[in-house]
């Protein structure tokens, strides 16, 4: 036991809409083929959140109750909430304060993060800071996206890639040297043009020819994100593991974002860390931005052990990116 205290993970919750969109249902739409968007991406099929009139903070909350009864939290007993979205319900108000109303969290205050793909990592880097400092002792992390919102599916260079689905993770104190203990966030605005909504900003406002223009829709120059995100997701995991005197044999999962099967494999190729300790359900959900990372910690809980070493890494538009280096806080 240490005086010192860190921020660990004590429940993880996910969910994906039940509605899916198949590679076959995309060559109805855009000029494409089943072979060519797997082969590129590794996607198979994604999932799409269809409620009339819901949007991200619907979708995510079966995940948010779920993490509250696995970490036994009465919404009142919740400090913090941090919602990382790049698909929030509203310009304003944040739809973390909409998650905090829909649960009951009344001694809560909250609000979203915006940093594209790597908002997640953002939002749990933040939470931490405020567990570690004493100031809350229990933070509500969410990441999800509905990405259906903003894609044109007659884009044939982003409407293969994203999906619709979203996670939660509860924060707490802990003295045994578990959870979060080390990251390294970087972002560099010189990318911005090159993955961007053109739209709906107070740079270029809704109107008659935006939304003709298919202005409020992701736009993205695939080739250059792509060399960004080689280099950098690659990268900002290995320096992590090198600030900790950790090795490939150190680290039990690497848990990187699901934009490109390609990318995951470079990123696992730099740190060395070999593909089956490397966390992956791209074929089935695609890219579904901040959702991603918490969707794999959801999905690969039961194989997760007290004291497991995680890297997560992150890439995103702005250009944003980021590694967390961890130690898993309990057994299934």
């Amino acid at each position: 036991m240490s005086n010192k205290i860190t921020a660990a993970i004590t429940a993880v919750g996910g969910f994906v809409p039940p509605d899916v969109i198949t590679n076959a249902d995309l060559e109805k739409l855009v000029e494409t083929n089943d072979e060519w968007i797997f082969t590129r991406t590794g996607i198979k099929e994604r999932r799409v959140y269809k409620e009339p009139g819901k949007g991200t903070m619907n979708m995510v909350m079966p995940a948010v109750r779920d993490v509250l009864a696995k970490s036994n939290t009465k919404p009142e007993e919740i400090d913090f909430i941090i919602c990382a979205t790049t698909t929030p319900d509203y310009v304003f108000p944040a739809t973390a304060n909409l998650i905090g109303a829909e649960i009951g969290a009344t001694n809560a205050f909250g609000y979203d993060v915006q940093a594209a793909c790597s908002g997640f990592l953002y939002a749990l880097v933040t939470a931490s800071q405020f567990i570690e400092t004493g100031k809350c002792k229990k933070v509500l992390v969410v990441g999800a996206d509905k990405m259906s919102s903003i894609i044109n599916y007659h884009d044939r260079a982003t409407c293969i890639i994203f999906g619709d689905g979203g996670g939660a993770m509860m924060l707490e104190p802990s003295t045994e040297g578990l959870g979060i203990l080390d990251s390294k966030l970087r972002s560099d605005g010189i990318g911005a043009q090159y993955l961007i909504m053109e739209a709906g900003g107070s740079r270029n406002p809704a109107s008659h020819a935006t939304v003709d223009a298919h202005q409020h829709a992701v736009k993205q120059e695939g080739a250059t994100v792509f060399k960004f995100a080689v280099t950098n997701m690659a990268e900002i995991a290995a320096d992590v593991m090198a600030n900790n005197q950790l090795t490939a044999d150190d680290i039990t999962w690497l848990v990187p974002h699901q934009a490109n099967k390609r990318i995951i494999e470079a990123t696992a190729n730099r740190t060395g860390v070999p593909m089956e300790r490397v966390m992956m359900n791209i074929e089935k959900y695609g890219n579904t931005t901040n959702g991603t990372i918490p969707l794999c910690l959801w999905e690969y809980e039961k194989k997760l052990k007290k004291g497991d070493n995680l890297i997560l890494a992150a890439f995103g538009g702005g250009f944003t990116w980021g590694a967390v280096y961890l130690k898993w806080a309990y057994n299934s």
